[in-house]
């Protein structure tokens, strides 16, 4: 029972075309997973039985991801990543601001927020500072989202979620595979971010874009804004610590309730679990499309394709990891999609080459930051809509943030390749 290369072609751009046209990125996946499968000569039936069978692979992380949406709720709702992010700009002052700006994304996004609500948490901020100090918008967008993606590797988010699960690796294994890479795209983002700043006369919008933004007085404490996932973290680091192994399952809710508690809002938890949730869903459906599409292709040519190309060109195996994550998340036009389904597909036969998993799991999750960010994708919109640009504009930032994924993916495949670290 195999797909052919046409009809993985075929299921690829199929979802493509869908997802631009505004098609729920589920339903795009489901479709052009179904198509595929027919056209690949699987048949009616072993094509459903084939997405299915995906679709039940991805379910444990689908699980772990809604438990981490009571930590997720309660960090955007009760205002802690603002207070976050406002502090983190507050204390550099405007010598650093625009490396404040990133690092506020970047902690946004470590702690467990979403990249797209990160820039969006940050942007107004962002853009006051921006707008007083003379900086461009596209030298701005380019260091929240560069940052924010760095933040994303090194994260209990969903894509990490969706690694670990795949590779049956500990939650804070996966976190701290992407520090090293982390750190290397921030300073890539901010000396390319300065000197996008410098060319030409700024361009920020007027501060009467954001309708509305909340007191600094009405935000809660930093130290306990900072709690809850500090509590997460410390849970998840007690099983390479100490052997005990809390899964996220249960570390990211008791962080997100430690936090609420914290803050003095207990009352508020079932809100903050509610609205969490909401935020999550969207994910948890796409990633069930995302298991579908990535059970054909798991049966399909195209790891022998890859492996046979890459052999072509006498290039190491390892390859194969970076490449296949920046492949997927072009193709899902998403990082959380692109991991999930490159980790699934391509994993077992990266293992089988003798790559560890987690050397593994830290390149495909640096190589999905590369081509994730495509036009057919929501977080291109959302971003550009943070910051009141138009399409054309927002293409201009493309190149910059393709080349600071790239700068990721390089990173991290020279420390777990190259030289084989861990």
């Amino acid at each position: 029972m195999e797909v052919n290369l046409f009809g993985t072609v075929v299921a690829l751009a199929l979802a493509i075309v869908l997802i631009l046209r505004k098609y729920p990125p589920a339903y795009g996946m489901l479709v052009g997973a179904a198509v595929g499968g027919l056209v690949g000569g699987l048949g009616l039936g072993n094509t459903v039985s084939v997405m299915i069978d995906g679709a039940q692979g991805i379910m444990p992380a689908v699980l772990r991801i809604c438990a981490a949406g009571v930590l997720a709720g309660m960090l955007i709702e009760s205002g802690a990543a603002s207070r976050i992010a406002n502090t983190i700009i507050e204390k550099f002052g405007d010598r650093y601001a625009l490396l404040a700006i990133g690092l506020s994304v970047t902690i946004l996004t470590t702690v467990g927020v979403f990249v797209d609500i990160s820039v969006i948490t940050v942007a107004p901020v962002a853009l006051t500072i921006g707008k007083r100090l003379g900086y461009r918008r596209v030298g701005v967008l380019l260091m929240m989202i560069g940052c924010g993606h760095a933040g994303n590797i090194c994260s209990a988010n969903p894509n990490a979620i969706a690694i670990a699960d795949a590779f049956n690796l500990s939650l804070t294994s996966v976190m701290a595979a992407g520090i090293i890479p982390a750190i290397v795209g921030i300073i890539f983002c901010y000396f390319v971010a300065s000197h996008l700043n410098k060319k030409g006369a700024p361009d920020l919008i007027d501060d009467t874009f954001f309708e509305s933004q909340t007191e600094d007085s009405d935000l809660p404490s930093f130290i306990s804004s900072i709690l809850g996932p500090i509590v997460s973290i410390l849970l998840l680091a007690l099983r390479p610590i100490a052997g005990i192994n809390i899964d996220p399952l249960i570390a990211l809710p008791v962080g997100g309730v430690a936090g609420a508690i914290a803050m003095g809002k207990a009352k508020e938890i079932r809100h903050f679990s509610t609205q969490g949730l909401l935020k999550m869903g969207p994910v948890c459906i796409m990633l069930l499309g995302t298991g579908a599409l990535a059970g054909i292709i798991t049966v399909s040519t195209l790891k022998g394709d890859l492996l046979a190309m890459i052999d072509m060109f006498g290039l190491p195996t390892y390859i194969l990891a970076p490449i296949s994550g920046a492949l997927m998340s072009f193709a899902t036009a998403s990082t959380t999609a692109g991991a999930a389904v490159a980790s699934n597909v391509f994993g077992p036969s990266l293992i089988s080459y003798g790559v560890s998993g987690l050397s593994a799991g830290a390149m495909i999750h640096a190589g999905a930051t590369v081509l994730g960010d495509m036009p057919h994708g929501s977080f291109f919109h959302s971003s550009a809509g943070a910051v009141n640009m138009q399409i054309t504009e927002r293409l201009k930032v493309l190149p910059y943030e393709i080349a600071a994924g790239a700068v990721l993916a390089i990173t991290s495949t020279l420390v777990f390749g190259v030289f084989s670290i861990l």
